[in-house]
């Protein structure tokens, strides 16, 4: 009988994204899926408590990962919070892409759209808390409840600027998604200048070409 082998973290995530883009579905059973990739059922428990719980650890991977490549760079730590959202965004979608299939996968086969999606609970965590730690200027009122609201309406408002860039990702049919960086530019830079009370061409740029991407799709 062959040595079962040892595997780590990311080795579960790596032969789960495979097997289920292999056979279009889930392992039927966590037994079946360690014995098909020789490795101890009880390892699989080390990391995870259920498939379900891996497809959230894949996302919050795609994060994890974007996180660290950005940290190794020191021209990001210099970044204001504006540049260095927007390179977040450029590197985790780079992350998406090159994981496309499973992303299209993983998300396509839920029916109640992204925002409800359990798989993505881990990752909102995650981005929110990267989002509030970003030093984002909000207005300064002095008061504990107004702010407590903004840094709250502030993380669910960025949650959903990411739920729409992906969405407008997967819908993307443009060469290098190309579009897809066109509308993390506008749209990021359009909150931006929102927040710091500019003038509202980037609003208007990004309605324009939001308007212009609706009808070409129709």
């Amino acid at each position: 009988m062959a040595k079962k082998k040892t595997v780590s973290k990311n080795d579960i995530i790596s032969l789960y994204m495979d097997y289920v883009l292999e056979h279009d579905q889930n392992p039927k059973t966590v037994f079946a899926f360690a014995k098909t990739n020789n490795f101890e059922e009880a390892q699989f428990y080390e990391f995870f408590s259920s498939f379900e719980a891996i497809e959230k650890g894949v996302f919050e991977a795609f994060f994890t990962n974007s996180i660290n490549a950005l940290n190794n760079s020191e021209d990001y730590q210099n970044f204001d919070a504006r540049n260095k959202l927007l390179s977040f965004y450029y590197t985790f979608f780079e992350n998406l892409t090159a994981n496309r299939s499973y992303v299209n996968f993983s998300l396509n086969r839920h029916k109640h759209g992204l925002k409800g999606l359990k798989i993505l609970s881990g990752l909102k965590v995650h981005f929110t808390t990267y989002v509030s730690e970003l030093g984002i200027q909000m207005l300064d009122l002095k008061q504990e409840q107004f702010d407590k609201f903004q840094q709250r309406s502030l993380k669910e408002s960025a949650w959903f600027q990411l739920l729409v860039t992906m969405k407008f990702w997967l819908d993307d049919t443009s060469p290098s998604f190309e579009k897809t960086d066109i509308f993390i530019e506008k749209s990021v830079n359009t909150t931006f200048d929102v927040l710091d009370i500019a003038p509202l061409k980037s609003v208007i740029d990004l309605g324009k070409f939001l308007f212009k991407e609706k009808m070409n799709m129709n």
